[in-house]
């Protein structure tokens, strides 16, 4: 299970993050200072840092970590939106940023890159198949030129039929997905699945009834390029 290292001193942003990085299937060890933090680092697969600790800078916290020879992916929690800020963070060692106030699809995308890109996977920044594009990094999705208003579930759904599609077509397995965007959440079953994709089709403008553009194949589903 990926764990992530989330060093925030705020209660009202560390505590629904925590929840939110729980339901995403990771694994939370959450500091409030600095120093606690600097004591887990070791074990974290991520660390989303806030620059602004009581005890410490947070830029000091990203130093030392890449002091240790660490190559950990951190994310920066940062209230500092000029971009000389930014550049300082991103020299002492932090790979992306997000500026307070943050959207959570936003925040989660990004660590989702991030947690890709360290175990060696190839990062996705935009996928497209017939008239269905899902820019990854930004967290949007089209149909033609109309923007899709999805959830986060949904989301992740249609980015992986999407990218299967765009690979060869073939369907994707519902194990598969359901490992892919449920993870660990005993929420993730063929039920919860069915209803995503039921919703899905309606927001992509598919007949639920006759789909079309999203169908069932087999043991998983198919994203048409019709």
């Amino acid at each position: 299970m990926t764990t992530v290292l989330l060093v925030e001193d705020d209660p009202a942003i560390s505590e629904p993050l925590a929840r939110a990085f729980g339901r995403e299937g990771y694994q939370v060890r959450a500091h409030g200072t600095g120093t606690g933090a600097l004591a887990e680092v070791q074990d974290a697969d991520i660390i989303v840092l806030d620059l602004g600790l009581p005890d410490m800078d947070g830029l000091d916290v990203a130093r030392q970590v890449r002091a240790q020879g660490l190559a950990t992916p951190i994310l920066m929690l940062t209230a500092r939106s000029e971009e000389t800020d930014l550049v300082v963070g991103l020299d002492a060692g932090a790979d992306d940023y997000v500026t307070k106030p943050f959207r959570l699809a936003e925040l989660l995308a990004r660590v989702r890159a991030q947690v890709r890109r360290a175990s060696g996977e190839v990062a996705e920044d935009s996928l497209s198949v017939g008239g269905v594009r899902v820019d990854v990094a930004g967290r949007r999705a089209f149909v033609g030129s109309r923007e899709l208003q999805l959830t986060i579930r949904e989301f992740e759904l249609l980015r992986v039929l999407v990218r299967g599609a765009s690979l060869g077509g073939g369907a994707v397995a519902a194990d598969d997905i359901l490992k892919e965007v449920w993870g660990e959440d005993p929420t993730g079953t063929r039920q919860t699945l069915e209803m995503h994709v039921t919703w899905l089709r309606r927001k992509l403008g598919d007949d639920v009834d006759a789909p079309a553009l999203l169908v069932a194949d087999g043991e998983g589903y198919r994203l048409t390029a019709a």
